[in-house]
């Protein structure tokens, strides 16, 4: 009589995928999740030029980034910066830095400004008025873009002279940083001080 000769194995359970060992680099998405978000920006940055600017040197020339740069919050303050980089990033970074360290305080009355000023800087000369509300920013170019980071609404500008765009910026701060505010006009209002109330003598 033939003798049976198939072999049972045991059965191996599967492993449910719940207790599989996690992979290499599982943990990325949790990381992301976990970064704290980044705070708001307290002062807006806005590049207006950029100029590639050379040196002649022993063995040549030497090419560099000239950046020109706003910075303002929208609530009256500005702020215009020039710095050279190796770079187009660290001319700007730098440019930056200088307009953050030169803000100027520009005082607003009715989102506009509060008196005619006329500023000549260099070859550049800039006129600033102000407007009834509802005009918006009439000015172009260079000036149009400081106004927009001041918080001024409704202005009206005319640029003379010279096209220079770095002289232009500087004329348009001077212009602004001139400004005086209502409270120390020499014919503004006074307000009559009230006078005191006798209170009456009880006998």
């Amino acid at each position: 009589m033939a003798e049976d000769t198939t072999v049972t194995t045991p059965a191996v359970a599967e492993t449910p995928q719940a207790d599989r060992a996690p992979r290499s680099g599982g943990g990325r998405r949790d990381n992301r999740r976990d970064q704290a978000p980044e705070e708001p920006k307290l002062f807006e940055e806005i590049v207006i030029n950029i100029d590639r600017v050379s040196r002649v040197v022993k063995g040549g020339r030497r090419f560099r980034f000239k950046a020109l740069v706003v910075v303002g919050d929208r609530k009256a303050k500005v702020g215009v910066g020039v710095a050279k980089g190796a770079d187009v990033q660290a001319a700007v970074a730098k440019a930056t830095d200088v307009a953050k360290k030169h803000m100027v305080t520009i005082p607003v009355l009715n989102e506009t400004v509060p008196h005619e000023a006329e500023v000549r800087f260099s070859g550049a000369q800039v006129l600033l008025k102000p407007a009834a509300p509802g005009t918006g920013i009439i000015a172009g170019g260079v000036v149009r873009t400081i106004i927009g980071v001041t918080g001024i609404r409704n202005l009206l500008s005319k640029s003379l002279g010279s096209t220079n765009k770095v002289n232009i910026a500087y004329a348009t701060v001077a212009a602004l940083k001139s400004m005086v505010p209502k409270d120390e006009w020499l014919n503004a209002p006074v307000k009559a001080a009230k006078k005191p109330v006798a209170k009456k003598e009880t006998k």
